[in-house]
This record gives C-alpha cells, structure tokens and sequence, in this order.
C-alpha cells in the first residue's frame, strides 16, 4: 500500500488529503498537524474575536473523528515533524505519545507560515493571530485584563481586520505601520482611501512609524509611548520552511521552498505548497510568496493528482485579494504602480470614480477603480478597487480577464449582466476599457503625483468644473473655466499646454476632445480631483 504522509492539516493540507482519498481509495495517508485543530476557518478567527461570529464551532469545519469517517484519514493533532530522512523516506514525528519515526512514499508538506516577530525589544509580550490558539488566547486576555486600549503593529490585512474587530468590542486601538501607508499592496492614494475610512470609525492609524520597544501597558515610538493593554504583532509572516531546509530542500531568498508546476521539490517524492512554498507571478514569470487562502486549496487539488498519476501543472498567480472594514471594500489583482514601475514598465495608469450600479436607481454607491496598463503592449498589469458594493464584482472580472490574456482595451467589449440595480449600461469595466483605449489611441493624460512637474513644464492648468464646485476647492493654480463655457476661450488658451481636470475625468475628457479638435495641446488629469485629493491626503498623513 502507498502511503502519503501530509505536513499540515489547514488549507492546502487538507484539500490534498481529501483529493487523494477521491481519487484512490486504497492509499494510506496520513495527516500531521502540529496544533490541536485541523480544516479549521483561519480566514474567519478575526471575526470571532469581535462577535461577528458567535459560535465558536463555526470555525471548525472538520474534525480527526469526521475526516475519518468520511475520507478515512488518519489525522494526528498536535504532532509536529521535527525532521526529514530522504534516504530512508522517513519523517520523524513529536507527538502527545512521545516521538517516533514514519515512512512514507510520498510527503506532502504544507506547514503553512509563521508570524514574523522583529527584535523589538518586548517583543515577545505580543500575541499574535494564525490559529486557533492564538484566538482563544487573545479573547482569553482581552476578557482577564478587561482591556481598553489595543495597539496592533503592522498595517497589512490580519492587522486591519483585528483593529476592526477590537473597535466592536469597544476597545480603542492603534495600527501602528512602519511603511509610507496601510495596505501594502496597494497604492499611496488608494490606500488613503481606507485610511480615512478607518479613522472615521474610531481606528487610530499611525503609519511611518517605527515601534522601538513594548513595555508594561505601552508601545514606544522612539520616545513617545502609546498606552496599550493588549499588543498583537501583525507584521506579517514568512514560510515555516525550517523543516524543508534542514533536510537539503532548495529554499528562495525569502525562504520559501522552491518547486516546479506540479509543486515537487529538488526530491521527487517531496512536494510543497500553500504558504510555505514559492509560486509563479503570471506577469513576471519570477518566484513570488503569495500566502493566500484560494491558493493553497487549488494547489492542494492539484497536488494530489500528480501523485495519483494525472498529468497537470499549476498556473502562474496573481494574488488576487480581498478585505472589508466597517462596510467597505478593499480588493486589489496583479501589480500596483509601484511595482510596475520599479519593474522598469512603461505604463498607463487610469482612475475612476463611477457609481457600482445605475446612479438614478436608488442606492448608488461610489466605486474607485485603478487599473495599471503596459503602455507599450495594452496588456493589464494590476487593478485595485475600493467601494462599499461592487467591488468583488468588478476586480474579479479583472483578474479574470488578466488570466485570459485580455487587453486593457478589450475590457470595452465585455459583455456584463445589466439591470440597474446591479450595474450600468456602461459598466465600470467597460468604462476602463473604453479610457485604455482613448490612452492607445493617443489621449494625453498626467496622474495626480506628476501635476507638479508638468506645472514646472509649463502646462496651464484649468478646472473645467462649475463654479460652485471650483468654490468649494480646487487643485492650487487651476482657473475655472466650465467646461460647458469652455468652447468659447478656446483662443485665449492657444498656444498654451493645458492641462484639464473635472472631478472624477469625464468632463475632462471631453474638455481634452474639444481642445485637441481645436489645434491646441491638451492632457487630462487622471481621475481628476477626487484622485488627486486621496494623493494629497496620503502624502500630508
């Protein structure tokens, strides 16, 4: 009898172990997980911790009981592999009866990753979140010391969703960030979005700061100190790969384990997934960690019909991720700005602010929307989205349209479910394709970060928005013509480089059309005010 032996019992642990059992029923296979809890809901423990689930048997979507009465696992909890023999094809195990040593034919490893913890000093005071230990413990001190006041450190997804979680259960709490903004995987001015959300909603955030020490009831920022009855470090993570390691497994720069498309290692008996092993960026075609939830399920899948026979392969990700804070979204596909930029593209960035479905139906809501294009090919780089509806909606259109190969352009000709409670007749997809497709054929545009330079250069800017929208703010340097007034100072702005902008592009694009048709050199600003207003906040943070 073939026996697999599975390191980790979570996301993509399981998927394999049950995608063996479907696909041959003789096998042995054997499931190693090194916390007391297996296939439980690691995604929903923030909301546990602020009542948004109330049972705590939700998050346990199986058990070693059910799993071996349904699949005929045989599932060990609270064993750790503390070793690998490749020779022997052995793995020595830690169990509650003592250590003992298990063969295998195949191992699967699938540890996921661990919390990174910097040498702060204090550091070791701060509970983290990755199981479902580490919940009950912060519920537990939460509930023993009566706390107040939290202090989370680190600014990305998990550190969000606990700030939101502690604030419903009343507890005042900072996000302490050391990078320029929250949300690393998103951009300055899109981020700034969620920022002000946040703080509206009672979360303090404190990006570019960088925690020095935890003490007794404080977290010091160089010589500030912010009160805190309970610390949790959130700074991210990095693959449990130690054990790989040490038995000679090739390993990336940033740890991850190295593997080919059918997720084997330099050992063909070895393979690695989910957290822990690297994976390829669909743009770059480079290793990339991309530690998420949908990945490490489908890789399992695939895992477990490669060793079954099946001839497959994995694709290259995109990491495509979602998250929602008091109401809103915040979803994000592919590369930011940043990235492509420091990748050396050339590119075309569009904003939009639409509404998500028809605005004269009731309950429109604003959608902004990034999307970041390969001037030179078309092809779609990235898109971020944020809104308090639609935004899953329309980033996985993106994403799929990127996995599809897709331009930029093409996005004008999808064809998207249309009534006017869910959508528009020109959707907010098909509105980026339609302002990719100006930018290929040639429309000038600037973003929000260059209108400095392009002042500098001479550009006249104009405000084509009405007065009383010029009134209540505009961009310093603009002059105001509407752009319903526009036709008629067209000769007082020949000769001139103007640059337009409306608030969210769309009379700006029509202020550039009737300019350029008219002989004059015209450029948009992308996005218009709306988005030169989040860039303004975020760099003023």
């Amino acid at each position: 009898m073939t026996t697999t032996v599975i390191v980790g019992g979570v996301a993509g642990g399981m998927s394999t172990a049950t995608r063996l059992r479907r696909n041959d029923e003789n096998m042995d296979i054997i499931v190693l997980e090194s916390s007391g809890y297996v296939s439980f809901a690691n995604c929903g423990l923030p909301y546990f911790i602020g009542g948004e689930i109330t049972e705590r048997s939700n998050l346990l979507l199986q058990t070693p009981q059910s799993l071996k009465s349904r699949f005929n696992l045989d599932v060990r909890i609270n064993s750790t592999a503390t070793s690998i023999d490749r020779a022997a094809k052995t793995v020595t195990v830690s169990g509650p009866e003592g250590t003992y040593t298990q063969k295998y034919d195949y191992l699967v490893l699938s540890p996921g990753a661990q919390p990174l913890m910097p040498p702060i000093p204090g550091i070791e005071t701060a509970l983290t979140l990755r199981n479902v230990e580490d919940t009950d413990r912060i519920i537990e001190y939460v509930q023993a010391t009566s706390a107040r006041k939290a202090v989370i450190i680190g600014g990305g997804f998990i550190g969000l969703e606990l700030a939101e979680n502690l604030t419903k259960r009343s507890i005042a709490t900072t996000v302490i960030e050391q990078a320029p903004h929250i949300m690393g995987p998103f951009d300055e001015e899109m981020a700034a979005m969620v920022t002000e959300h946040m703080i509206n909603h009672g979360v303090t955030i404190r990006a570019n700061s960088q925690v020095t020490a935890i003490g007794e009831g404080y977290v010091a920022i160089g010589d500030e100190k912010v009160d805190a009855d309970i610390v949790i470090a959130a700074l991210g993570v990095r693959p449990a790969s130690d054990l790989a390691r040490n038995a000679g497994l090739e390993v990336n720069q940033r740890g991850g384990i190295t593997v080919d498309s059918q997720h084997r290692t330099n050992d063909p008996a070895i393979f690695a997934l989910g957290d822990a092993a690297e994976k390829t960026d669909l743009i770059s075609g480079a290793g990339v960690m991309v530690p998420l939830a949908q990945t490490a399920n489908r890789h399992g899948r695939l895992v477990a019909d490669v060793i079954t026979g099946r001839q497959t392969h994995s694709l290259p990700v995109l990491g495509t991720a979602i998250i929602g804070l008091f109401g809103l979204a915040a979803a994000s596909t592919g590369w930011n700005e940043r990235r492509a930029r420091s990748e050396g593209k050339t590119i075309r960035v569009i904003h939009s602010h639409p509404v998500h479905h028809a605005g004269y139906y009731p309950g429109a809501s604003s959608l902004h929307l990034k999307l970041i294009v390969d001037a030179d090919s078309d092809s779609i780089l990235g898109a971020q989205a944020v809104g308090t509806q639609g935004v899953d909606k329309r980033i996985d259109v993106i994403a799929t349209a990127m996995r599809a190969g897709l331009k930029a352009s093409d996005l004008a000709d999808l064809e998207l479910a249309y009534a006017p409670q869910f959508g528009s007749a020109k959707d907010p997809i098909n509105m980026l394709g339609f302002i990719a497709d100006n930018g290929r054929t040639g429309e000038q545009t600037r973003q929000w970060h260059e209108l400095d330079d392009a002042l500098a250069d001479g550009w006249q800017l104009v405000d084509v928005r009405t007065k009383a929208e010029y009134n209540r703010g505009t961009i310093p340097g603009a002059i105001n013509i509407p752009v319903d007034e526009l036709r008629d100072h067209v000769e007082e702005l020949r000769g001139k480089k103007v640059l337009v902008h409306c608030q969210v592009g769309l009379r700006g694009h029509i202020a550039c059309t009737m300019l350029t048709n008219s002989g004059l050199e015209c450029a948009n600003l992308d996005g218009g005010y709306i988005t030169w207003s989040y860039g303004q906040r975020a760099r003023t943070a």
